[in-house]
């Protein structure tokens, strides 16, 4: 994207270049003359709409904790769904390859910025009572869903941050997944 002299470039506009940054190369790949250049306008543009690197940062993180709080009331709709299929609507997310770059940028990025922490803990806690209350409504036991909602997350977590790693996850391992964790528990 370049600015031309009859269009001015907007917050929206610098903080979703930004995005895109951070989901590809982290944090440190959000710097002020490389977005400049990328952009196509000059360090003045970017002063015009931040104070500096810091404001630029904190704007990122509204927005993305803005869309992400706006995600996240989209999944609620899931409730209209059979419990077995929320889970997999939910888990099938994970062989998503944006969704593990965003997943690693963001937790990465959570550990020097605590608006951005506070987001992660939200999102973490909406999936685990999503994906506990789908296990309490297939007829499992409080403690076995608490126990399988965990792990159920925790798996995604790690899907994320193993993904150079370890072998990617099918839709068949997701779904091999799901029938491991939600099955009864055999005596």
């Amino acid at each position: 994207m370049t600015a031309s002299a009859s269009s001015r470039l907007s917050i929206d506009d610098w903080t979703e270049r930004a995005l895109a940054l951070l989901m590809d190369e982290g944090v440190g790949a959000i710097k002020i003359n490389r977005l400049c250049r990328e952009l196509g306008v000059t360090k003045g543009s970017f002063y015009w709409h931040f104070a500096d690197l810091d404001a630029f940062l904190a704007a990122i993180a509204e927005k993305w904790c803005a869309e992400t709080r706006e995600a996240l009331s989209g999944l609620s709709e899931l409730h209209a769904l059979p419990p077995l299929e929320r889970i997999r609507a939910m888990a099938l997310r994970l062989i998503d390859d944006r969704s593990w770059s965003v997943e690693r940028a963001l937790r990465e990025w959570a550990k020097d910025d605590a608006k951005v922490a506070v987001v992660i803990v939200e999102a973490d806690q909406f999936v685990f009572e999503l994906v506990q209350a789908a296990l309490l409504e297939l007829g499992h036991s409080a403690q076995d869903a608490r126990l399988r909602a965990g792990l159920l997350v925790y798996a995604g977590i790690g899907f994320a941050h193993g993904q150079a790693s370890l072998p990617q996850p099918t839709a068949d391992d997701i779904e091999n997944l799901i029938t491991f964790l939600s099955s009864e528990a055999q005596p």
